[in-house]
């Protein structure tokens, strides 16, 4: 045999010996701990315990029609909600209206009765059966000593938190569309703001925007041309002045000389500038009354021929005007020899008064043009410019409209979203397992108690049994003796008991296994009423 084995079976028969001579100290210890315990245990209070399931229900409306503004998790939602249902106002509010822990209200301070009742409250989140690590649904239980307060208390729990979820969700869609709202007001002042700066920036500067550009360079070819056009007619003017004058001189000399000036073989009638005129615009007319047969009144060539109407027509009303004023101007002027009365000479005078008007006509026009010249191309030089002053206006503005259109549809997404909540068809708690009512105590557990008691016994009763076997410094074997002396055992004196010692040895071992027994048979019969009955 090994020397392991034989180690081994030593210690067990020193352990077995150990057990048979202490064999009431196990005993005994072994059975009071445990009667202790069961009468213990059955003096403890029955608790009860009732749960409800609450199955987290998704929004009805799909989400691509109305998304939701509450993005926070439900497992994060369910524990904000825990703490907002287990507040210390609400839990107390719960125990004044059930009645919970009368006993305890006497030696205990609020503070205590709530954790108490957080103790007794229980939150436990479902996984998901497919394997995802989502939470749709959770259990509430609540423990107490009578059932029905159990499930009285169980239901409130549950209705408060299917309550406060409904008041969470459409909190949270009220606070985001009135923030929202409140951005999209400020983004409206920011961009009718920058409208109007837009505006005044037009109107400041009319006539040098981008957009006139085209215009700018329409009407500048149109006043060049005209500027061209009235250079060439004050250059005829000014030709039919020199004419004038020197028709005028020669004129004159004739008169002086006694020469026929009108009348005479070979002197023609001079036409006056009235008549001239008056023929132009009559002409002009005509070439109006074609041109409207053809276009509109709003045709360009209509309108061009209107404005030399118009200008004729003035003409002539000064020419009437100034006629008989100029022939009464030169009349003290007239040379010695010239008479006053001889038509051709008025005549030539009376053009040339015309000539010298038209042509201060003509130079104004120019002057004009010339402005309007110089006003067109300060403004073509400044288009560039202010094409850049726009372009940074129009950049700020399209951002703002940009970020009013986003926010626009965003505020209406949470007007949606808070219309889904507040008809109760978004996200939501639904209660698919009712707080039951608790016929079997959930709590002691008695016979595990029990048993652990019955274990707990018999370590104990092997420990006092080691203990008082340390302390007795007797010989039980003949080993001991040896081990204990240097020198060898040589002589053994056996056990001789008399009569009367071996029936009272009988009578004692009789009375151990009556009384070992009894102890025995109490234990089972304590732990068989455990079980029935715990």
């Amino acid at each position: 045999m090994p020397e392991s084995e034989g180690d081994l079976s030593e210690t067990l028969d020193r352990v077995v010996r150990l057990v048979t001579r202490r064999r009431w100290w196990v005993l005994l210890t072994a059975s009071v701990t445990t009667l202790a315990t069961v009468f213990v245990v059955l003096r403890l209070p029955n608790r009860y315990t009732s749960e409800a399931t609450i199955f987290v229900v998704q929004q009805q409306v799909p989400e691509r029609y109305v998304v939701s503004t509450s993005s926070t998790d439900i497992s994060q939602g369910l524990e904000a909600m825990t703490q907002e249902v287990l507040a210390r106002a609400r839990l107390l509010q719960i125990i004044d209206e059930f009645g919970l822990y009368l006993k305890e209200k006497n030696r205990l301070a609020p503070e205590e009765l709530i954790e108490v009742m957080r103790r007794a409250t229980s939150i436990t989140p479902l996984e998901n059966s497919s394997g995802r690590r989502d939470i749709n649904a959770f259990k509430i239980s609540f423990v107490a000593d009578d059932p029905h307060l159990a499930q009285a208390v169980a239901s409130r729990l549950t209705s408060l938190f299917i309550q406060a979820n409904l008041k969470t969700r459409e909190d949270q869609a009220t606070t985001t569309t009135k923030f929202l709202r409140e951005q999209l007001e400020a983004a409206k002042s920011k961009l009718t703001e920058r409208e109007e700066r837009l505006r005044d920036f037009k109107m400041q500067h009319l006539g040098e925007l981008p957009e006139q550009q085209q215009g700018n360079l329409g009407i500048l070819t149109g006043l060049q041309t005209q500027l061209q056009n009235t250079m060439a007619s004050l250059n005829r003017a000014q030709q039919q002045r020199v004419y004038l004058e020197s028709l005028l001189s020669g004129y004159r000399t004739l008169a002086t000389r006694g020469a026929p000036v009108l009348g005479s073989p070979g002197v023609s009638r001079i036409v006056s500038p009235l008549e001239a005129a008056q023929s132009d615009l009559a002409r002009l007319r005509s070439e109006r009354a074609t041109l409207l047969r053809r276009y509109t009144p709003q045709h360009p060539d209509v309108v061009k021929i209107e404005r030399e109407i118009a200008k004729a027509d003035g003409s002539v009303e000064r020419l009437k005007a100034n006629s008989p004023k100029s022939e009464k101007a030169e009349g003290p002027a007239v040379p010695s020899g010239e008479s006053e009365d001889e038509p051709a000479i008025a005549q030539i005078k009376s053009q040339l008064e015309a000539n010298r008007l038209e042509i201060e006509n003509l130079s104004k026009d120019e002057k004009q043009l010339r402005a309007g010249i110089g006003q067109y191309q300060n403004r073509l030089n400044l288009t560039p410019v202010r094409e850049q002053q726009l372009a940074g206006i129009l950049s700020d503005l399209n951002l703002l409209r940009q970020n009013y259109a986003d926010l626009l549809s965003k505020e209406q997404q949470a007007q949606l979203a808070t219309s889904l909540e507040k008809q109760q068809v978004g996200q939501q708690f639904r209660l698919i397992d009712p707080p039951s009512l608790p016929t079997v105590p959930t709590s002691p557990k008695r016979v595990k108690i029990s048993l652990g008691g019955a274990a707990a016994g018999i370590l104990l009763g092997l420990a006092l049994a080691f203990l008082a076997d340390v302390r007795d410094h007797c010989f039980h074997s003949e080993k001991n003796v040896s081990q204990h002396f240097a020198l060898p055992l040589v002589v053994g004196i056996p056990l001789l008991l008399t009569a009367a010692e071996k029936r009272v040895r009988a009578w004692k071992g009789a009375l151990e296994w009556f009384a070992g027994s009894v102890l025995v048979v109490a234990v089972f019969v304590a732990e068989f009423y455990v079980y029935r009955h715990g």
